[in-house]
């Protein structure tokens, strides 16, 4: 009588010996000469599985080492008898009807944690959770004992490593352990999974055998290209909303007012300076600025001769000038005056003028330096409005959890449209206040390479300055329009009823 074929896992992949008959797995095994079987990547095995269902092919399933759970809500509290928002009730039934993997894109403050929650309680498996930051590792933690007070709970990373039905892990902790954790979860859910398309991340879905997968970010979209690859990795996108979508809804309405400021006549001189020495060393250098590959070969060239330092400094010092005008500083004073004492967020690209702006202004500062007790106290006196205005730079943008507020003022960013949204984010939850009016400032200096940037980050095309439909509201200074761009949104069921969806197959 013949062997059953066994299926096992070994450190981030599948061994299947003795081969089975048919050619429902052939396509996905590679012959490894050093043990003389044949191996399978681990991300294949739900469709190896399904496979070999189909074609009515036994073998001993020895590499499934998740297991199932008792998630089911059963009003443990009142966290768990929340009624999902309609936008979570159709993502989630998008994820269910592609077979419970895939993307879904959705704005800060629009409840990813809470619809990954769902996909939880759906799924009932062992669940890897997948954060970039430990504040949002912790964070996560604390919501699912909330919501799962009777199953346990562990973390991994930070110092811990526990080995726990449900985990929570940093994308650095699980790329580390990889090969030991990928059969030991059948639900994965990467959060801000545009993380995980990286060399060194992408071996936690790679080394995983997690039939299912969720993805959860508010832009998957990479300056590399790689976000492509999140297909492979986790599956397709199956829903997306803006926040434009969901203003009003689950989260607040709100507005975005373009203020534009000048240099000052000493400011312009220099500038001008600047650009001019920067930009003859690229004509002779012939390089253009227009693309990553022209930046780099800027970096590189300005190692080679004392030409490119210069022209490297003066790129800089010109950057600086823009970003850090004395009109920005005016205007963001004015705003501070006008909206007291509304609790606000001020945003700028560099920690100088984080500091520079709580030193002159007395406002608290985060910055990726702020000691880790002390920051937790600044958002704590924020959240009880004992502090009314806070100052950061890039480290409120994802990973922190943001107590509430009203007014978000963008002294200065980069070009990233994910950095623009996530700033928006942070003024759009509604809270208590059904009837919030949020709004973000975007100041920008006008006549330099900012405006460009504030161009790239807003998704606004030059070749179409109709997008901008801007128009003066005080001053001459000050712009309003919508100037966030409205992403395709992928095909999403509208009336579906989660109750009356059921999966053929489950594994």
């Amino acid at each position: 009588m013949p062997r059953l074929p066994k299926l096992t896992y070994d450190r981030g992949t599948l061994i299947l010996h003795p081969p089975p008959k048919g050619k429902a797995w052939i396509e996905f095994a590679t012959w490894d000469d050093r043990i003389e079987k044949f191996r399978i990547p681990a991300y294949c095995y739900r469709e190896l599985i399904l496979n070999l269902r189909s074609d009515e092919i036994a073998i001993e399933d020895l590499a499934r080492g998740y297991s199932e759970l008792n998630l089911n809500p059963q009003g443990l509290n009142s966290q768990r008898k929340m009624e999902p928002y309609p936008h979570q009730s159709e993502a989630l039934a998008a994820w269910q009807r592609i077979g419970k993997q895939g993307v879904v894109v959705l704005p800060t403050a629009a409840g990813k944690t809470y619809l990954a929650q769902l996909a939880m309680e759906l799924t009932n498996r062992s669940t890897l959770i997948v954060v970039p930051t430990l504040d949002l590792m912790h964070q996560w933690y604390a919501h699912l004992l909330e919501a799962f007070p009777d199953v346990e709970i562990g973390l991994l990373g930070g110092g811990a490593r526990d080995r726990t039905p449900i985990l929570v892990s940093t994308y650095d902790s699980a790329a580390i352990h990889a090969e030991t954790l990928g059969n030991l979860y059948g639900l994965i859910v990467f959060d801000e999974c545009h993380h995980l398309p990286t060399d060194f991340n992408r071996v936690i879905a790679e080394y995983a055998i997690a039939p299912y997968r969720l993805g959860l970010t508010a832009t998957p979209e990479r300056s590399d290209g790689k976000h492509s690859d999140l297909e492979m990795l986790i599956g397709e996108e199956v829903y997306r909303k803006s926040a434009e979508e969901l203003a009003g809804k689950a989260l607040a309405e709100h507005k975005i007012v373009q203020i534009k400021v000048s240099l000052s006549a000493q400011e312009r001189d220099r500038y001008k300076a600047l650009i001019q020495t920067r930009n003859q060393f690229l004509k002779e250098a012939k390089i253009s600025l227009g693309s990553l590959e022209g930046w780099q070969r800027f970096v590189q060239a300005s190692a080679r001769s004392q030409a490119g330092r210069s022209a490297m400094l003066a790129h800089r010092e010109s950057k600086e000038l823009s970003l850090g005008t004395e009109s920005k500083l005016l205007v963001l004073s004015d705003l501070l005056a006008q909206h007291f004492p509304e609790r606000i967020l001020i945003f700028t690209n560099d920690n100088a003028t984080v500091y520079r702006i709580s030193q002159e202004l007395l406002i608290p500062a985060l910055t990726h330096q702020t000691p880790v007790k002390e920051r937790h106290e600044i958002l704590t006196f924020f959240r009880e409005g004992k502090y009314k205005t806070l100052v950061a730079s890039h480290v409120l943008n994802e990973g922190v959890d943001v107590p509430e507020a009203r007014i978000a003022i963008l002294l200065s960013g980069t070009g990233s449209a994910r950095e623009y949204i996530q700033r928006l984010g942070r003024v759009l939850r509604r809270g208590k206040d059904v009837n919030k009016q949020a709004i973000l400032y975007e100041v920008v200096t006008e006549g330099t390479s900012e405006v460009r940037t504030s161009e790239r980050r807003r998704g606004v095309e030059r070749s179409r300055p109709e997008q901008q439909q801007d128009k003066v509201i005080n001053m001459g200074i000050r712009y309003e329009g919508d100037l966030i761009p409205q992403p395709k949104v992928a095909d999403s069921p509208q009336n579906y009823d989660i109750k009356d969806i059921k999966v053929s197959i489950e594994l």
